[in-house]
């Protein structure tokens, strides 16, 4: 390492220090000011990284996919570069590099697990040059932020091709990240799940790959999982669900995840249907990089999802689960899996529209909340900036809601008064400071 690396290292972890003392993160503003200092940071840093680099892309299930391979490569004795905080920009990127140096500014790592934010791609992937992309999907986002969703596929296109060595990890069941890899030229190797769980093909959902993405002409589907995932084929040029080479079939979900894929059969003491896609991805690269997967499931078993993605709270005798739900289909998905839940419950909603969150809130009306009008749901309360658009849009499902702008007081209204089993779904700037709170109340007991 240069004597400017250096300086930038021992500078940023000393800003890092210093807002965490604070109460803040800190994350970004070390990788920011990081790469001020030595531009070239993050190839110092990752050049030293011994075996492979991974980077996971998509719109949901970054963190919990990135996470999970990280748990992975560790339970095989590897050390292992993450960002487990989610800080998926370019700053969050060099912050995960330069936090994890040693007190020569070196780093001791055989590989990195870098979550990265679609639209930061093009800035990070012509200086990190990873072994392996997994794109868990392509949903519609946050419109201000990403516009429509042929924009994020460009900018995924662009980036793709200045890795022109990197193998991709594809979703074989999501038309549009199949696509995207038949047109990269970049070797790719998919995942899927084999076989029909639901007996519902259509509903109201919210489906993108409606449509070919090589032709134009409306796709024929043999079954959906969700959104627009499924066995899906074009009639008019061909374009069908390739050949899965890591394909779940035995599919369970409910109060427990389970599947088998490779004669293994895997399992997890968590809910969400979405979360078999997350584990298949970690599993598929795992496997296909030589990683032995003797130990993937006592990892599992292991393995606690934090971060507020499906983490599990107990207080004051209440059962509560935190989640991050910032999107149509990553709300839906959430709504399956508290429905999934046949318990008595109450639900929590926290809409922002802070520039990370994106401004426009108009996705709200994608999402089928008609769902929550089960006679098991006993309470929804609507907090955040924009908690009055939230119950405007239940209004007009004929659910109604209590108003209460402070999740902390929402929270703690139904640890009082609650029926001890509450979901709090939050979109993403409420996530870190929502959490922070249920942490301070856990040690409040």
């Amino acid at each position: 390492m240069n004597l400017r690396g250096k300086i930038a290292i021992k500078t940023a972890k000393l800003v890092a220090s210093l807002c965490l003392k604070m109460g803040r993160q800190g994350v970004t503003w070390a990788g920011l000011i990081a790469r001020k200092i030595e531009p070239n940071i993050l190839k110092l840093l990752s050049d030293q990284v011994r075996e492979k680099v991974y980077i996971v892309c998509g719109t949901n299930g970054k963190t919990t996919t990135n996470n999970m391979l990280c748990t992975a490569l560790i339970n095989n004795g590897k050390k292992v570069i993450c960002n487990r905080t989610g800080s998926n920009m370019l700053n969050g990127v060099v912050s995960a590099f330069v936090l994890a140096t040693d007190k020569s500014c070196d780093l001791d790592a055989d590989y990195a697990c870098i979550e990265i934010d679609e639209a930061s791609t093009k800035r990070v992937l012509p200086t990190l040059k990873p072994d392996y992309m997994i794109l868990t999907n392509i949903f519609r986002d946050q419109l201000d932020r990403y516009g429509e969703i042929d924009i994020t596929i460009k900018i995924l296109s662009e980036s793709i091709k200045m890795a022109p060595k990197m193998t991709l990890v594809i979703n074989g069941d999501d038309p549009l990240s199949v696509s995207l890899a038949k047109r990269s030229g970049n070797s790719f190797i998919t995942y899927g799940i084999s076989e029909k769980v639901f007996d519902a093909d259509e509903n109201s959902e919210i489906r993108e790959g409606r449509f070919c993405a090589m032709c134009g002409a409306k796709m024929h589907y043999s079954y959906y999982h969700y959104s627009q995932l499924g066995d899906y084929r074009c009639p008019e040029c061909g374009f069908s669900r390739p050949h899965i080479d890591y394909p779940a079939t035995g599919i369970e979900c409910g109060d427990h995840l389970a599947f088998t894929v490779e004669n293994r059969r895997i399992s997890a003491n968590y809910k969400g249907f979405y979360n078999i896609y997350n584990i298949l991805a970690v599993y598929t690269a795992a496997a296909h990089s030589g990683v032995d997967m003797e130990g993937f499931q006592t990892m599992l078993d292991r393995f606690t999802p934090e971060n507020g993605r499906s983490e599990h709270f107990k207080i004051q005798g209440t059962d509560i689960e935190l989640n991050l739900a910032k999107n149509p289909a990553g709300f839906n998905q959430n709504i399956n899996a508290v429905m999934a839940d046949t318990r008595d419950k109450d639900i929590i909603i926290l809409i922002n529209d802070r520039d990370q969150d994106g401004n426009d809130v108009s996705w709200l009306w994608d999402v089928d909340f008609d769902r929550f009008g089960e006679d098991s749901i006993k309470s929804i309360t609507v907090c955040g900036i924009r908690c009055q658009d939230m119950r405007l849009r239940l209004k007009y499902v004929d659910i109604s809601s209590e108003l209460e702008p402070s999740v902390e007081k929402a929270i703690r209204n139904k640890l009082q008064n609650g029926v001890k089993n509450l979901y709090v779904l939050v979109n993403y700037t409420g996530l870190y400071s929502t959490r922070n709170i249920l942490k301070r109340m856990e040690g409040e007991q």
